[in-house]
């Protein structure tokens, strides 16, 4: 029975076209995507958001796959070029990307149900039964065959990838599912203020998590009656699923992690604070997210670098790192860095604390810093003697940004500005 299984998946798997969406700009993440879409954001110490969906279709068997771009595209479309340029469609496979280029009229995406609408061609000439969409901004790591087999077996027109989560936390965030005992869905809310809870689970609600499966010519017919109805947001959550819930068969399907009890991991990086507590979680000793599994690997392209560094061991100049992960090409030089996370190519000179620091790649830190609880983007040169994360006040005063939880934003352009200002 399990080889049977496995066949079945594998042959849905090869008849499936799945769709990233990745032109999104992440505006809550303020200038950390100021010159990148947040699935180009990095993550995890070497990769990128979009690496997450990518992997888990390359493990789950979709090895067709298209990525729609649009909002500053550049170090996204650089990333995939180098990561996942190797596939051969003559062997069936390929991860192509799908700019917008106003296939179908004089607009760029507008929309969700859009980005597909615009690329129907493209889908079509590939020929899938099932076309998967799936978010490109959000960490997880999923089996897709699970969910494809259970759209099959329930005879679904489209199904709903959805995910338990607090009615606080989903509240004017996520979109609401309210389902029968069946799975099928019966009321979508986008966005409610007071989402409703799941029967029995008061408090807890049921979020689509922004991943669809559809059969594909009924996929096509929505989408163009979506086209020519007056008013409509070109939107999956606004207004496909609404219009369909009553007189087709869509179904939700539960996300969950046969390996964990409990709730599977899955994070929406798309705050400054939980882009910052996601990448501290990895820290931990046992971190949900196990990036050293190698039966799921989550794949990305990874410069050619040496081995991190630490050196001196005098007592007031020791090199070191505690409950931190650091990367390749990094060189802690007589600096103690704890609970922290370094990309590629970070450079710790001499004397300096760090501590709760998410630092990306390419990073200078001068001598006699103090940074706790901060962001570092890509390529800053921090000064000597600076301190980050310590006083708030001093911290805007600097043209930093500080979130809600007081997770400190540094980039290249604030320390730009900051240097400007002491010169004058």
């Amino acid at each position: 029975m399990p080889n049977y299984a496995n066949r079945y998946i594998s042959t849905l798997t090869r008849e499936t076209y799945a769709l990233i969406l990745a032109g999104g700009r992440g505006s809550r993440l303020h200038e950390l995507t100021n010159w990148r879409a947040k699935p180009a954001v990095y993550f995890g110490g070497k990769h990128r958001i979009i690496d997450f969906p990518l992997s888990n279709c390359i493990n789950s068997g979709i090895r067709r796959v298209g990525i729609a771009t649009q909002y500053k595209s550049h170090s996204l479309i650089r990333h995939v070029n180098r990561a996942w340029g190797h596939f051969k469609k003559e062997l069936g496979e390929s991860v192509e990307i799908l700019p917008a280029s106003q296939r179908y009229g004089d607009e760029w995406y507008c929309g969700t149900a859009d980005a597909v609408f615009q690329n129907m061609d493209i889908i079509r000439h590939e020929l899938p039964k099932y076309v998967m969409i799936l978010s490109g901004d959000h960490v997880y790591r999923m089996d897709y065959g699970g969910l494809l087999a259970k759209h099959v077996e329930t005879g679904a027109d489209m199904t709903v990838c959805c995910i338990e989560v607090p009615c606080g936390e989903a509240a004017k965030t996520f979109g609401v599912m309210t389902v029968d005992e069946s799975n099928r869905v019966r009321r979508f809310d986008e966005k409610p203020v007071d989402p409703t809870s799941i029967p029995g689970k008061p408090g807890v609600c049921l979020a689509s998590m922004g991943n669809y499966v559809f059969n594909t010519e009924f996929l096509f017919e929505q989408l163009k009656k979506d086209a020519e109805r007056e008013g409509s947001g070109r939107d999956f959550g606004h207004d496909i699923i609404p219009s369909i819930i009553e007189e087709h068969n869509v179904y939700a399907y539960p996300f969950c992690d046969p390996s964990h009890e409990g709730q599977p991991y899955w994070r929406d990086v798309g705050t400054l604070d939980s882009f910052w507590e996601a990448n501290m979680e990895l820290v931990s000793p046992e971190p949900q997210l196990d990036l050293y599994d190698p039966h799921w690997p989550i794949w990305t392209y990874q410069e050619q670098l040496p081995p991190a560094k630490f050196i001196f061991d005098d007592d007031d100049r020791r090199g070191m790192a505690v409950d931190s992960t650091v990367s390749g090409g990094c060189i802690i030089s007589g600096s103690k860095v704890k609970r922290s996370l370094l990309f590629s190519n970070v450079h710790v000179h001499s004397y300096c604390e760090i501590e709760g620091a998410v630092v990306l790649p390419g990073a200078k830190i001068g001598r006699n810093c103090k940074i706790k609880n901060a962001i570092i983007d890509r390529s800053c040169q921090i000064p000597e003697g600076m301190t980050i994360g310590y006083d708030t006040d001093l911290d805007k005063e600097n043209g930093f940004r500080v979130s809600n939880k007081g997770i400190v934003l540094v980039t290249r352009d604030m320390l730009a500005e900051l240097a400007e200002k002491n010169n004058k």
